[in-house]
């Protein structure tokens, strides 16, 4: 078994928001493979999907982002799972919006959410798919920016940037993290279309 956890704040304020494309991608996954409606278990929305023959776990932490490692850490030692079969899907404002990003493990790079879930577990070995949401524009506070809503103009990068983040971890589950990045890693970012 393998649990893919997409990190998010809960509630409608926060839906569509910079922050919550992990919830975005779980919620894709969720979809593509008909899983049968969320339970809350763990702090968080959960379902499951059989991407090839993976028993695959889905799970939004309901904590709110800084607090997401509750949720995962409860999850983990109930199913008694190493780290290995593990992946958390979030935000990125040091990638270009569009690009994504597999890592086996490392630093959370300020993402509060991962940063929390490390914490909790103890250690960086912890595979983790950023999605990149851009950099915030000068003298705009970070947090501000990740709560902030995506343009019109952005909109589609993003609903494509979400489909392929699925792609990606569905690759991760089936296949393991090195394929994985060794497939998604490499693809560039989307552009904004020119204006006019």
């Amino acid at each position: 078994m393998k649990v893919i956890v997409g990190l998010g704040n809960p509630g409608r304020k926060y839906s569509g928001t910079r922050h919550n494309v992990g919830f975005q991608v779980v919620s894709e996954l969720a979809l593509r493979h008909n899983a049968a409606a969320h339970r809350l278990k763990f702090e968080a929305e959960i379902t499951e999907i059989q991407p090839g023959s993976e028993r695959v776990v889905l799970a939004a932490p309901q904590t709110f982002m800084n607090a997401s490692g509750r949720s995962v850490r409860s999850l983990m030692d109930f199913y008694q799972l190493k780290l290995s079969n593990l992946l958390v899907i979030c935000d990125d404002i040091a990638l270009p919006l569009g690009r994504i990003r597999l890592r086996k493990s490392g630093s959370s790079g300020g993402q509060k959410g991962l940063e929390n879930i490390l914490q909790q577990l103890g250690m960086q070995e912890v595979a983790r798919l950023r999605i990149g949401v851009d950099a915030p524009p000068p003298q705009m506070d970070a947090a501000d920016y990740v709560l902030g809503k995506f343009s019109k103009a952005e909109k589609e990068i993003v609903d494509n940037v979400l489909s392929r983040a699925a792609d990606a971890a569905e690759a991760w589950a089936i296949n393991g993290i090195t394929a994985a990045m060794n497939r998604f890693n490499s693809a560039g970012p989307e552009t904004l279309p020119e204006p006019g």
